[in-house]
């Protein structure tokens, strides 16, 4: 299966094609690293709704994910989250050195989040 572009259709099957986690042992496991992304979209929307950001757990939802997915992390941030969040969201990927570098795309013209860059270079 290609997939030239991530959509309601495909992107389990992207996750489960790139999905390495010898822990996991059942569907379960897999949908529980999964809500990984709905959690930072949530944390995301709180530090953009009220300026609080829990860093720490934040690093480790992507780190993990990045653990387990690999560099299908970042599309498959990109696809789960809000395009409002998108700022924020690559300021932590540009943060954890994870921007891939080729190919170019629109990940690549969208401007980081400077609070959040002074905050995470404040570490």
């Amino acid at each position: 299966m290609r997939f030239d572009e991530l959509n309601e259709s495909n992107y389990i099957m992207f996750a489960m094609k790139h999905y390495e986690n010898p822990q996991a042992v059942t569907q379960e496991d897999f949908y529980d690293d999964m809500k990984r992304f709905k959690w930072i979209k949530r944390l995301l929307n709180k530090y953009k709704n009220t300026g609080e950001m829990n860093v720490p757990l934040l690093l480790n939802h992507f780190i993990i994910l990045y653990n387990i997915f690999g560099d299908a992390t970042t599309p498959l941030l990109f696809y789960r989250i809000d395009s409002e969040l998108w700022s924020i969201l690559k300021t932590f990927i540009v943060y954890l050195d994870r921007l891939p570098l080729y190919p170019i795309s629109h990940i690549h013209t969208i401007e980081v989040d400077s609070n959040c860059k002074d905050i995470l270079d404040n570490l």
